[in-house]
């Protein structure tokens, strides 16, 4: 329980979930975990997400605000259902997009065609349109993005500007979902406001500022980040699909440390007496990681038992984590994830 103004309330918790195509599926996961066992004393306020992190924050904002944590897992198990490839046309293609992805990261070179000389990509993206319209009745969200409702952010990039951008609340569209899930080299950019937006892996991944530049009835007292790319590893990749992979994990990492490590700042700079604690708050930061180590090709892999393994895996580490509760050395340490040995 946290203290404001000498009463006691529940800990506000923002949670942040990072972005990594299919296997955000463990992401799914986690959620799942929380929300079953969600602690009567923390209070959520918000929620974040980029590319496949985007889609498991808003159907999970989307089943609370309309419902309840019932309604949430619902949703999380339905949308991860329709994104599996079950049918025998779509386990084709998924196997060779899988396989042709592990080919192109072992370094041989393999013929690139831009997703704007083919249909098949856009596709693609008009099914995961059908399939988020499906669940989320998105014409409702402004009326449900009230004071007493947490916040939802969706990350994507801005080509044009160069800039990072989000899409707060009542923003969020089916193109603002879609654009944080465009990656370059297989969906054609999404155009919103006269901008041309793609894949916010590219930007905030996951989104944070927007969790913690809030009204102080909505500052996270705690923020809990789902990370899907390893923090740490052993060992110095030196073939040419290991460099691939760490490379791939690093870049998703970039922008996550940054924002973390302002975080942490300004807890230091408050505990030092820098910061008045009248206008200022320390934020704890805790992770969630997958620590699973699967090739980078993976992450397009949509056969339904391997999401259902991801998903298993990410509903274990829920437990673990709501188990273990706040670190005990310090209410306001940004916590690092203890490396595991890999998973194939």
């Amino acid at each position: 329980m946290s203290e404001r103004d000498g009463a006691e309330t529940p800990t506000n918790v923002a949670i942040a979930c990072q972005g990594g195509g299919s296997h955000t599926a463990f992401t799914a996961g986690v959620l799942k975990g929380l929300l079953r066992e969600w602690p009567e004393e923390y209070e959520l306020v918000g929620i974040s997400g980029t590319s496949g992190g985007a889609f498991n924050a808003l159907a999970t904002w989307y089943g609370l605000v309309t419902a309840d944590e019932e309604r949430a897992i619902e949703l999380l198990d339905d949308l991860w259902e329709d994104l599996s490839a079950t049918g025998v046309t779509d386990r084709f293609l998924n196997d060779w997009v899988t396989g042709l992805s592990r080919l192109e990261s072992s370094g041989l070179p393999i013929p690139r065609v831009s997703p704007y000389q083919m249909p098949g990509p856009e596709l693609g993206k008009e099914e995961i349109r059908n399939t988020l319209e499906r669940h989320i009745e998105f014409e409702e969200i402004p009326e449900y993005c009230t004071r007493d409702a947490p916040e939802l952010v969706v990350g994507t990039v801005d080509v044009n500007a160069g800039v990072f951008e989000t899409f707060v609340d009542e923003e969020v569209t089916p193109e603002a979902v879609l654009a944080s899930a465009a990656v370059p080299t297989l969906f054609e950019a999404v155009e919103i406001d006269g901008h041309l937006h793609w894949d916010g892996l590219f930007s905030q991944n996951p989104p944070i500022d927007d969790l913690m530049t809030v009204d102080s009835d909505h500052k996270p007292d705690e923020l809990w980040v789902i990370q899907i790319n390893s923090q740490e590893i052993e060992g110095e990749p030196t073939s040419f699909e290991e460099i691939a992979d760490r490379r791939n994990e690093l870049a998703g990492n970039i922008s996550l440390n940054q924002e973390l490590h302002v975080i942490k700042r300004v807890n230091e700079w408050i505990d030092a007496g820098h910061l008045p604690e009248s206008e200022f708050s320390r934020t704890a930061v805790r992770r969630i990681p997958m620590e699973a180590d699967y090739h980078c090709s993976t992450k397009v892999d949509r056969s339904p038992s391997f999401l259902e393994k991801l998903m298993r895996l990410g509903e274990e580490r829920a437990a673990a984590f709501l188990e273990a509760g706040p670190p005990e050395e310090s209410a306001y340490t940004v916590s690092e994830p203890r490396h595991s040995p890999p998973t194939q």
